[in-house]
Parts: structure tokens; C-alpha cells; sequence
């Protein structure tokens, strides 16, 4: 009878697992209304552009692979441009890039800004570190400005970020910040977490099987303050956010403010999509509750009467290739 079960079971498997694979690798279609930069300003030290390189790396690839960015709508400025698509990180290029948002970007258009790096504060202006003269926040709101799209996202993820929140906020805009103040001027760990987000299935509290970006920064507000404190260290960083347009920072959903957050994702499912996608992942949490369940079994099988044992595994194992003609009908 083990044999049988365990035969049946590891069919709906493989062909689960071979249609959730085949599903994972496909490439979503680009959409022509989103559009991202990725800004990884200047490093400073050899152990901070390694990093800053590798944080651009991911979210370029999750931006293009799995949320369906067209490649040509994503551009990266960095330190040391690497590729035809890739530019320097310098104020003049952050101009021209801006620039060009402002033609090509129209009023359906989501326009996310990602900038990884070092941020200053002086107690008058807030800058982020670019390749020669920085620009400061009132003048990359100056170029936020020009844009007529539906809705703009600035995750500003560098150190004395927080002071670009006030000048950045406005109507129809996410605005998050690594740290609460120009006063946090330590290097951030912030972006790690936020990048892990996006492929977390952790960060989805809602279990919708999406992740906004309100649950991306939360997650990632979460982890970095549980880094600093495995680390036995006082956190320097202490992650905000804006998006009712007042121009102040909350660390949490208060005050008006995680509307705009808890509802704007890099994808674009519709709502049709998104309900399979919660589905789907509805699914896959029930079978890993149910494998779970068969080693629980598995070991307590000697304290077991032989009978109740096998009716035991028998109906965990039908519940199991249940779930699994589910996945592999949703797959198709």
C-alpha cells in the first residue's frame, strides 16, 4: 500500500512541480506604462560599490523577469556602467534621463525611481551621492515635477534619506526613505531587505500572492531592524514612508498615510490574474502544510497501531494529489 501511495504521489508531484517550474520561468509581458530607474550612486569604498553593484543587479533582474518591465523602460545609472543600456550615475545624466521620462512617459504611466547609495545632510540641504556634483532633493522634486504620469514611486534607500521625503511628497506619490532624518548617516542595509522582499513570500502579509509596496517596506523596515539587533548593534537606520502627500514620514499605516503604498505593485496583474495568483499560492502553502504533515506522521509511525497509521497516510496522500491537479490546472 506504501509503495502505491507513494507511486501515485510522486507522479502528481513531478508533473505539479514540472508545471509550477515551467510557469515560474516565464518571462511576464512587458508593460508599455511602467517605467523605472535605478540610480546606484557613488560608492566610496570597494566593500560598498561590490554591494551597490550586486542590490542594482537584483532589482534590475526582478523588475525585468519577474514584474514585466520592458528592458528598454528600465534604466540604470551607476558608478561603473557595465552593458549598452547601463549609463554614468552623474547629474548631468540624471537630467537627460528625467528628460527623456517627461516625453515618453504619459498620464497611464507608473514611474518608480530606485536610488542605492550614499546620501549627506548639512542641516540645510539633503543630497545623494552621484560620480562629480550631487543634486539635492528640492532638485530631483524639480524633476518629479515635470512629469504628468498617473503615479510616481521613490524609494530614496541611501543614508540622511529621510529628509527627502518633505520635498518629495506630493499627490499620487509613494515616497519611502531608508532613515528618518538627515541625521542617519550610516550606510543602510535597508536595500537588501527590500530587494529580498520582492521575492519573498514573507513580505505578502495579506497572502494575496503580491507584494505592494507597502508590504515590501514594511518587510524590509522589519528585517533590517532585526539585523541590527542579531548584530548586537544600535540600528542607524529607521525606515519611513509618505504617500498622502503631507510631506511626513511614518514609520507605519497612520495618519492617512499606506493607501497609495498598500495598493501600488511592481506587477501588473489585473484583477482577474490577481485572484488566480492568490489562488495559486493559496495552493502551494496547503501543500506544504500537507508534506509537512506526512513527516509528522512518519515519525510518530511506531507508536502507531498499523491500520491507523496507513488510513492516516492514505488521506493525507488523496489530499495531497488533490492539491497538486489543482496546481498543475492552474499552470496550464
Amino acid at each position: 500500500m506504501w509503495r502505491r501511495l507513494t507511486g501515485v504521489l510522486a507522479c502528481c508531484c513531478f508533473a505539479a512541480g514540472v508545471a509550477c517550474a515551467q510557469g515560474a520561468a516565464a518571462r511576464p509581458a512587458a508593460d508599455p506604462n511602467k517605467y523605472a530607474v535605478i540610480l546606484s550612486g557613488a560608492s566610496g569604498e570597494e566593500e560598498y560599490a561590490k554591494r551597490f553593484a550586486q542590490w542594482t543587479a537584483a532589482l534590475r533582474r526582478a523588475l525585468v523577469e519577474r514584474f514585466g518591465f520592458d528592458e528598454a523602460r528600465v534604466t540604470v545609472l551607476s558608478e561603473s556602467p557595465e552593458g549598452g543600456r547601463a549609463l554614468k550615475a552623474t547629474a548631468e545624466e540624471v537630467r537627460r534621463t528625467f528628460q527623456t521620462l517627461r516625453s515618453s512617459a504619459g498620464p497611464e504611466s507608473t514611474v518608480f525611481v530606485f536610488l542605492i547609495g550614499h546620501g549627506t545632510y548639512d542641516g540645510r540641504q539633503a543630497k545623494f551621492g552621484l560620480v562629480g556634483p550631487d543634486l539635492t532633493a528640492n532638485e530631483y522634486a524639480e524633476l518629479l515635477d515635470g512629469l504628468t504620469v498617473k503615479r510616481v514611486v521613490v524609494l530614496n534607500m541611501a543614508s540622511a534619506s529621510g529628509e527627502f521625503i518633505k520635498p518629495l511628497s506630493g499627490r499620487n506619490r509613494v515616497v519611502v526613505a531608508a532613515t528618518r532624518s538627515g541625521q542617519e548617516q550610516n550606510a543602510t542595509r535597508f536595500p537588501e531587505f527590500f530587494i529580498e522582499a520582492l521575492t519573498s513570500r514573507e513580505s505578502d502579509a495579506d497572502q494575496n500572492g503580491r507584494v505592494s509596496i507597502f508590504e515590501a517596506f514594511d518587510y524590509a523596515a522589519r528585517m533590517t531592524a532585526e539585523r541590527y539587533k542579531r548584530d548586537g548593534r544600535l540600528a542607524t537606520e529607521h525606515a519611513m514612508f509618505d504617500d498622502s502627500g503631507d510631506g511626513v514620514g511614518h514609520a507605519t499605516a497612520e495618519g492617512g498615510d499606506g493607501v497609495l503604498a498598500r495598493t501600488t505593485y511592481l506587477d501588473s496583474l489585473t484583477a482577474e490574474q490577481a485572484a488566480a495568483t492568490a489562488e495559486a499560492a493559496r495552493l502551494l502553502r496547503e501543500r506544504e502544510r500537507l508534506e509537512v504533515e506526512v513527516e509528522q506522521l512518519k515519525a510518530r509511525k511506531t507508536s502507531l497501531p498499523e491500520s491507523e497509521y496507513e488510513a492516516e497516510l492514505e488521506r493525507i496522500f488523496v489530499s495531497l494529489a488533490k492539491v497538486n491537479r489543482s496546481i498543475k490546472r492552474g499552470a496550464q
